[in-house]
């Protein structure tokens, strides 16, 4: 028990310098190569912190635990809009591009809307199992390239402004190509090991007390692989990178469902559960919730009060499941 709280402790630490070196190493990035923020953190970023779930999913579709599989990536994204932004949104609030309202949270949640879908087998096609096939792994990548098509077209037409070069502030300035890789490349580094040490205690201290491994999967799992995405919004709010906060979670959501799930499913089917739909269903309701913020007081601004407003959310969640568990 204390050799696994040591490693929580220890790779808490290790996400937090992670986080610090890549918000750094990528801001640097985007202003030396005239790529704006939110392109910056839809990928790189966004990527990055996705990591500890792809490390997490591939290991478990390997050992044939599809529960845990899928309670970390619909754990996690329920985590990246109601907790990640809603701390983040506490801390400065937070500007929203409109190409952000408009197409990268409908399309992230595109994203959880087809999960439930191709996941209900039952219900739209009366099988008699639920399940996302290999087919739907394939279909869900696919969708991971069509998103991945239209950031290349983004970052073209947001190069062509030259009015956003200085977008990711003057400190970024201060690093040199190679440093600001290095800080980037480190930073990842950082995040995937300290990402890897938090869930390996956690799942240890959780299983040690017969928690069920979907439960394990919807909560700390999902909660400690989306720690990276909670540190680096965290610094970059601080930082007043407010494009790289969004970006970041968003992006992180896509990631998660398109190509995590994705190739997950491809590796092992992932059978649904009646109570793991009711989470999927909470995680297009998170996304709905975002989008409508978009709209009412302050548009185009996620605020602090709209912030407390996802954070209250997301503890009642973690209240509902540990009730239903």
């Amino acid at each position: 028990m204390l050799i696994s709280i040591f490693s929580v402790a220890v790779g808490l630490a290790i996400l937090i310098l992670g986080a610090e070196g890549l918000v750094r190493g990528a801001a640097s990035l985007a202003a030396r190569f005239h790529v704006s923020p939110l392109v910056i953190g839809l990928t790189i970023v966004s990527f990055g912190t996705s990591a500890p779930e792809l490390t997490v999913n591939l290991i478990s579709a390997i050992n044939g635990s599809s529960e845990l599989a899928i309670g970390n990536v619909i754990g996690s994204s329920i985590a990246n809009i109601l907790l990640v932004l809603g701390i983040s949104s506490l801390i400065v609030p937070l500007t929203v591009k409109a190409s952000t309202i408009y197409k990268e949270i409908p399309f992230a949640l595109l994203g959880v809307s087809l999960v439930f879908v191709m996941a209900n087998d039952h219900l739209f096609d009366g099988t008699v199992g639920n399940v996302l096939s290999r087919t739907d792994g394939i279909a869900l990548i696919s969708m991971m390239g069509i998103f991945i098509y239209y950031i290349y077209g983004l970052a073209k037409d947001e190069k062509r402004q030259q009015e956003q070069i200085t977008e990711a502030g003057d400190e970024a300035n201060r690093y040199d190509t190679f440093a600001s890789v290095l800080l980037a490349v480190g930073g990842l580094a950082g995040l995937v090991l300290g990402g890897r040490l938090l869930v390996n205690g956690a799942v240890s201290i959780a299983g040690s007390f017969g928690v069920s491994e979907s439960l394990i999967g919807l909560t700390v799992v999902a909660l400690g692989t989306s720690l990276p995405e909670l540190a680096t919004s965290i610094i970059a709010a601080l930082k007043k990178h407010s494009d790289i906060a969004i970006g970041n979670a968003v992006g992180s959501n896509i990631f998660n469902v398109f190509f995590v799930l994705g190739t997950t499913s491809t590796i092992l089917p992932l059978p649904f559960t009646t109570a793991i739909n009711v989470d999927v269903l909470f995680a297009v309701a998170a996304m709905i919730m975002l989008f409508i913020f978009m709209f009412i007081g302050s548009k185009h601004k996620l605020t602090k009060f709209e912030g407390s407003i996802l954070l209250s959310t997301y503890i009642i969640y973690m209240i509902s499941l540990a009730i239903r568990s």
